[in-house]
């Protein structure tokens, strides 16, 4: 089957289920606080290379963390690109010691570094070049970062509305199969997905718009822009508040072959 055909089969079972699950008020909570300006990649940090710095240290920080993360977002955006870049490993190790993994974090830094150069040696513009294959040269050339990752620093350098999807493990493993979609294993299928989901976005892209206004959402959205950033966040919080241990008990055993997401008559989705 080809994207196109995968799409069209795809497109109403994503939209039926975004409609269902964007009515929760766990999920439009979640959505309505991080929207306009993330806690994750908040709006303060202007430079697109600490963005992308900061989207990969964000990994792997527990959501009970997230306030001490925050303040290692703020020294390092207080500090500057050209100066962190100039610290001593033992510098940023001290700077990153809250969120753990320090050795990680600093090889990032480290490669991120060195792809920020050759970029710019070689006239390669990382926020302007096509984000297809910004991707893939950033989950190719920076240490540590998977496609995940990758998906993560297009987003976050070009800004909410840039028309990106990032796709997490939990999205692959969990809401995959919901939504009745193969996407095949190892590191690709973050892409795989992400590409699917964003035709999806852009087919239904009115359908989505109106969806927002039908459930009062109050968000920010760029005129005629698909609204890729509100649908990640509806699908991210919904896997966290649904679809994460312990599985919640709302949702069917049976999806996608039934239609229902919440509270239908077949058993719930096994706790594991």
């Amino acid at each position: 089957m080809n994207t196109t055909d995968e799409t069209s089969e795809l497109a109403p079972r994503l939209y039926d289920l975004v409609t269902v699950v964007s009515a929760q008020e766990e999920v439009k909570a979640a959505v309505e606080a991080n929207h306009d300006n993330n806690q994750w990649w908040p709006l303060h940090v202007d430079d697109w290379r600490i963005r992308m710095l900061v989207a990969g240290w964000s990994t792997r920080v527990s959501y009970a963390m997230v306030d001490v993360y925050a303040e290692v977002v703020k020294k390092a955006d207080a500090y500057g690109w050209d100066e962190l870049i100039n610290f001593q490993d033992s510098e940023v190790v001290e700077l990153i010691r809250p969120i753990g993994l320090a050795d990680a974090r600093v090889r990032y830094l480290r490669s991120l570094e060195t792809f920020v150069a050759m970029s710019e040696a070689c006239g390669r513009r990382p926020v302007t070049m096509p984000a297809d294959a910004f991707i893939e040269a950033f989950a190719a050339e920076v240490n540590g970062a998977s496609y995940k990752v990758a998906q993560c620093a297009a987003l976050y350098a070009r800004g909410y509305h840039c028309g990106i999807i990032p796709v997490d493990s939990g999205m692959v493993g969990k809401l995959a199969p919901l939504l009745g979609i193969e996407v095949g294993s190892g590191t690709f299928a973050h892409e795989r997905m992400r590409l699917l989901l964003e035709a999806c976005a852009a087919a239904d892209a009115s359908r989505y718009r109106d969806l927002i206004t039908t459930r009062g959402y109050r968000v920010t959205i760029p005129d005629q822009s698909t609204p890729t950033w509100w649908l990640h966040l509806v699908l991210i919080y919904f896997k966290r508040l649904f679809l994460n241990p312990p599985t919640s008990p709302r949702v069917c055993a049976n999806r996608p072959a039934c239609s229902t997401v919440l509270d239908c008559d077949h058993p719930p989705r096994r706790r594991r």
